[in-house]
């Protein structure tokens, strides 16, 4: 079983940075893709960043991209998100998630979350 935890939430003024983690343990995740995703009060969870196992494929959704920075560090176990020039619509808990099928992943809409964290809040001030 694999334990995600999130951490590096925060409040931050418009235009700042916040660097969000994912740290995993109870088995490596080096084989397999990883994605954030976030959820704002009073709406859906939606995508915000993937990368594949390897970390030499990354995807952003729309909202994030320029913005936005996933990385992964297969001998720390972790994930990150590089957030920059954030702003008041980035306001939500932030989740991370873990695919199920080691050495898979063809792009956002394929990717399935088998494993979770528990979430950050990051709180975007105007």
């Amino acid at each position: 079983q694999v334990q995600l935890v999130e951490s590096g939430g925060g409040l931050v003024q418009a235009g700042g940075s916040l660097r969000l983690s994912c740290a995993a343990s109870g088995r490596t995740v080096s084989n397999y893709a990883m994605a954030w995703f976030r959820q704002a009060p009073a709406k859906e969870r939606e995508f915000v960043a993937a990368i594949s196992w390897s970390g030499a494929s990354t995807d952003y959704a729309g909202s994030v991209k320029g913005r936005f920075t996933i990385s992964r560090d297969n001998a720390k176990n972790t994930m990150y998100l590089q957030m920059n020039n954030l702003k008041p619509e980035d306001t939500a808990v932030y989740y991370c998630a873990a695919d199920s099928r080691p050495l898979f992943y063809s792009g956002p809409y394929f990717f399935r979350g088998a494993y979770w964290g528990q979430g950050t809040q990051v709180t975007v001030s105007s």
